[in-house]
């Protein structure tokens, strides 16, 4: 069993507030300022799945609000911060690892979560929309930059989440170009259930939780227990084997030909 004050201090790029209903605001940020994505080992990356591992074991979590800092949620990648390996090679197997952790730990969480994307979201916006409820403020967009787009294979689970929100041929279509999708346009689709202004999102967020969190707590777990009951059962066939695609292809030496 953990305790809020186990994990509260513990993560360079995640910060944590619970309310006495037991809504737990979980915050990701680098150095202080908005969300950048990169693979040392005070990134998001590593550190993201152990959190959600943390979150799921504290018995006093009775849903999770998670967003971003500032204007957006995570748009970049981090250009201050590398993996500290010697090269790919021996980096990726952490990355296979930190990737497993970070969608089976989301999704191992007990209780309800809501997404408040406080802008763009565009790399791993999957973690995002992986929420039960997704809001975004109306300067937010969705897009997967960081896989085809940047010359990777996108096998870390965007290749199980996108097809499956957008339709098999909008999500390879989304993967394959590097869409961008405006908030409205993701309300549109599906992909997110309200669209605010940037100044009312966290309040809508936490007044969804505080009526959430008013709920029993067996309502709770078990409803998020059948929301999340598919996603689970995808990740587990098809999360490995992606990544194991992904770190492939990226490993395997490029003829001096092609870029």
């Amino acid at each position: 069993m953990t305790q809020l004050s186990d994990y509260a201090e513990k993560y360079h790029g995640i910060n944590f507030t619970r309310d006495a209903a037991g809504v737990l605001e979980m915050t990701i940020h680098t150095r202080g300022g908005p969300a950048v994505w990169g693979t040392s080992l005070k990134s998001l990356h590593c550190e993201l799945g152990h959190a959600f591992l943390d979150v799921a074991r504290d018995p006093e979590n009775r849903v999770v609000v998670f967003t971003g800092t500032g204007e957006s949620f995570i748009a970049a990648m981090d250009r201050e911060e590398n993996y500290p390996e010697p090269n790919l090679s021996a980096m990726w197997p952490r990355i296979h690892e930190e990737g497993l952790a970070l969608l089976t730990n989301l999704l191992a969480i007990p209780v309800p979560m809501i997404a408040a994307v406080n802008g763009p979201a565009l790399i791993h916006a999957e973690l995002a929309v992986l929420c039960d409820i997704v809001l975004a403020a109306s300067h937010a967009e969705f897009a997967d930059l960081a896989h085809v787009p940047g010359g990777a294979v996108p096998g870390d689970g965007v290749h199980t989440v996108w097809p499956m929100l957008l339709g098999p041929n909008h999500g390879r279509y989304f993967l394959l170009t590097g869409e961008r999708i405006p908030a409205e346009e993701a309300r549109r689709l599906g992909v997110v259930g309200e669209v605010l202004a940037a100044g009312e999102l966290m309040s809508r967020a936490r007044a969804l939780g505080a009526q959430l969190a008013g709920l029993s707590t067996q309502v709770l777990r078990h409803t998020r227990s059948l929301l999340v009951r598919e996603l689970r059962r995808r990740m587990f066939d098809e999360l490995s084997n992606g990544l194991a695609l992904e770190g492939l292809a990226m490993l395997t030496p490029r003829p001096a030909d092609q870029p």
